[in-house]
């Protein structure tokens, strides 16, 4: 007999065309190479996809051993084979792909304040805890001193700490804990703008991740961009994400918003959702995070954000 898992998680990005897509929080600004990646990924289909010399060339880039996978997905249900039976701590507002993996799996989940320090009071010995750095979905980003309780708790417990990162490259000035109980869970489908090209990275286990993840995982297209990310060493986020700051600080001013993110929740009236998608704007309903009567909305390029800030202006007037 095979079971159901009875929990489901939303996720954001439209799979309806002629919209613009701010439920999805990616780089508005995609590289000027994709063409050429697209060409390249098509002349390597019919190969097998091996990549660990270009894992060795982005643990170079990195400056740290690091295990590619199909974005940070495949992380995460890698990480399913450590969980049985462990007690799995989440944050309430947070990224709902965990909580559904550690059910699958068979982990005992409690859930927690969405503070670092509250939070560290619910670690145990031998613990298993997920927090997302900058918060999905409210684009919060806690410092490493807002961190050390929750990381003290973590190594005064044996505990294990899966930091996910996905947002961080949108973060002016960002730091990230190490340590040899921490999991960093990384993505370049956000900062690349690219969400159906599949790949990601963990920083540390190295050995652990290498064992237990799926061979050919990133297929032709995820070599493609491997390739050319390493020829553009990050050329393309030091040339886009001054724009996207730009504009994020623009929107803070406009809407009355913060954020250390690409993105934004607001609390809005009934029936805005709806009044958007009239005007061919799409945004996340957050009730899947347990945050009903909120959005969130991405940065996107100056002439988009105009069409947003202008429809949700007025419907703050009124």
């Amino acid at each position: 007999m095979i079971n159901q898992i009875n929990f489901k998680t939303s996720h954001g990005g439209s799979r309806e065309e002629g919209y613009i897509d701010f439920s999805a929080s990616v780089n508005p600004y995609p590289p000027e190479w994709t063409d050429e990646m697209f060409e390249r990924a098509k002349k390597i289909s019919t190969f097998y996809p091996y990549y660990e010399k270009l894992e060795e060339e982005l643990s170079d880039l990195i400056g740290e051993p690091i295990t590619i996978t199909a974005g940070i997905t495949e992380a995460l249900y890698l990480l399913g084979v450590w969980m049985r039976g462990r007690k799995v701590i989440i944050p309430k507002h947070t990224y709902g792909e965990y909580e559904r993996i550690s059910r699958m799996f068979g982990g005992r989940v409690i859930k927690g304040p969405n503070d670092p320090g509250k939070l560290a009071e619910f670690v145990e010995r031998n613990s298993f805890v997920f927090f997302c750095n900058p918060n999905n979905p409210d684009g919060k980003f806690y410092r490493e001193k807002e961190m050390k309780p929750l990381l003290d708790a973590i190594q005064d417990t044996n505990s294990i700490l899966i930091l996910d990162e996905a947002f961080i490259d949108f973060v002016k000035k960002p730091e990230s804990p190490e340590g040899e109980n921490i999991i960093r869970l990384r993505t370049f489908t956000k900062s690349y703008g690219l969400p159906g090209v599949r790949v990601g990275y963990v920083i540390g286990f190295v050995d652990a991740f290498r064992s237990v993840r799926m061979p050919w995982s990133i297929g032709s297209t995820g070599v493609a961009f491997l390739e050319f990310l390493l020829k553009d060493n990050f050329k393309h986020l030091r040339k886009t994400l001054p724009l996207i700051w730009k504009e994020k600080e623009r929107i803070e001013k406009e809407l009355k918003v913060k954020s250390d993110a690409n993105f934004f929740i607001m609390k809005v009236r009934e029936g805005i959702i709806e009044k958007l998608k009239e005007n061919g704007i799409l945004v996340r309903d957050c009730k899947s995070f347990g945050l009903p009567g909120y959005i969130r909305f991405s940065v996107r390029r100056r002439e988009e954000n105009d069409k947003l800030i202008n429809i949700l202006r007025k419907t703050l007037n009124t």
